[in-house]
């Protein structure tokens, strides 16, 4: 029997002490520190620590996340010859990074958006000539590849620079690492997270995550729980084997279900490519829309008739139209992810429509200066956490890793801050209060209370009225999914 007392936590926000008992992976008792009284197969003291739900990041890649943390970084860059230079610098520093392909150079996280000059395959090729080299963009909507790369993959393009559907094909097409050396990286991705509070993830990868994870689940357990996105081009597969959204996998060791099913209306601010209902600054582009409705609303009805709810992604304000439109059409249960730009008029949809929001809240800090260039005057309802919970929308807060850290932290800092450095902040009538922040990271929960699923994680701090930097430096002092220890610090 799985038997955990944590003794002297403080349960809640500004809680009060308590000895808390979890039995068989849900919680069973709080009591008054001292009283609880039996044996317990393992006892924990909190010292005083705030015990909170456990974390859920609501969007995540999984394995480019885990690759992400050993690709060469770009995030400094602020041009294309500077990110070519930051490149040429870390190979002749460390040339070898283990585990990725031996014919592949892979850098990641450059943000183009401002800069001064145009990625080109041939800028690649003059550095390294000959060599296969893959550098994806922060938010996994552009790739840019030198002429060697795209040979590999048996690609020509004029500029070596893909956006969305291109970039997202030719990264499938590109050398990868083994499976096994990828489950490793997976495995260690999420016992870092772990480490962070997190219990649960949803997984956004385009693969097919059921087979995955029921592979990685058969090797060893996972530290957190995860929920299966179904790719678009599985959606046959998924109706084939039965699956609805939120089934528990019968293979998962109970940590394993099915998520939602994933569809694109857009594509991303930083490329561009985020369809709005005014066009992108000197120029004649709102953008690019990858599912017009006559499209988009037959593959969400197939879906929702076989149980499988819709997430769609729509960044800029007319894609989000064109989302609420289709679910209101089809009267569906289902998500939006991101929402960074919305209508005044389609704020209230949300919630009702009982739509979630996915959202992203340490996209902001990173996207604002893009956001005043290339959304200049629409600012206002963007990113508009407040404006969305003050309408009665559900908000559920993910990082869409590796496009931001799996640290919810950092998005929780971020949803109540607005900012991550010394700027004020962006918006602030946007931010939302603290308590509204950690719901959204942990799936919903406002609190702990018997009966409950013991995925809890303690902090050496309260977080009450602690500054967003603090916030973001959190410091974890046990984190536990079922009543079992997955972090002790």
């Amino acid at each position: 029997m799985d038997d955990l007392l944590l003794r002297r936590v403080r349960v809640g926000l500004d809680g009060q002490l308590a000895d808390v008992r979890a039995n068989d992976g849900l919680v069973s008792a709080i009591e008054e520190p001292g009283s609880g009284s039996g044996f317990a197969a393992r006892v924990l003291d909190g010292h005083g620590g705030t015990l909170l739900p456990g974390l859920v990041d609501a969007h995540v890649h999984t394995v480019q996340w885990a690759g992400f943390r050993r690709r060469i970084p770009l995030g400094t860059a602020h041009s294309a010859a500077e990110a070519v230079e930051l490149l040429l610098h870390r190979l002749l520093s460390a040339p070898a990074y283990p585990g990725q392909p031996e014919e592949l150079v892979v850098g990641a996280g450059f943000r183009d958006a401002l800069w001064p000059d145009e990625p080109h395959k041939e800028m690649l090729q003059r550095a390294l000539p000959g060599r296969a080299v893959a550098l994806f963009s922060a938010d996994l909507h552009t790739l840019w590849l030198s002429p060697a790369a795209l040979k590999l993959i048996g690609r020509e393009h004029p500029t070596g620079v893909l956006l969305e559907g291109d970039c997202m094909s030719a990264t499938a097409q590109l050398p990868a690492a083994p499976a096994e050396v990828q489950d490793r990286w997976v495995a260690d991705a999420l016992t870092a997270a772990a480490s962070r509070g997190v219990t649960g993830i949803v997984d956004y990868e385009f693969a097919d995550t059921v087979a995955d994870w029921t592979r990685r689940v058969a090797s060893a357990v996972p530290a957190t729980r995860v929920s299966c996105v179904i790719a678009r081009h599985l959606l046959d597969t998924a109706i084939a084997r039965g699956h609805r959204t939120g089934d528990v996998l019968p293979d998962g060791g109970g940590l394993l279900s099915v998520g939602p099913f994933k569809l694109f209306v857009d594509g991303s601010l930083n490329t561009r490519t985020a369809y709005c209902h005014d066009p992108y600054p000197e120029t004649d582009s709102l953008g690019l829309l990858e599912l017009p409705p006559e499209e988009l609303v037959p593959l969400m009805r197939r879906a929702a008739e076989h149980g499988l709810a819709p997430a769609v992604h729509a960044i800029g304000d007319k894609a989000n139209t064109i989302a609420l439109d289709a679910f209101a059409e089809l009267g569906c249960a289902g998500r939006i992810e991101h929402a960074q730009l919305l209508s005044a008029d389609d704020i209230p949809r949300f919630a009702a429509l009982g739509l979630v929001a996915g959202v992203q809240p340490a996209h902001q800090p990173d996207d604002r200066d893009v956001a005043d260039r290339h959304w200049h005057g629409r600012t206002d309802r963007a990113y508009p956490y407040r404006a969305l919970l003050d309408s009665g929308a559900r908000l559920e807060i993910g990082s869409d890793a590796p496009v931001a850290p799996l640290d919810p932290w950092d998005g929780i800092a971020a949803a109540v801050g607005r900012t991550d450095d010394t700027r004020p902040a962006w918006h602030p009538e946007q931010a939302i209060p603290l308590a509204d922040a950690l719901a959204a990271a942990s799936g919903g929960r406002r609190g702990i209370a018997v009966g409950d699923p013991a995925d809890l994680v303690i902090t050496a701090a309260d977080p009450t009225g602690l500054s967003p930097a603090d916030l973001r430096d959190m410091p974890i002092t046990a984190t536990f999914l079922a009543g079992k220890p997955t972090h002790l610090a």
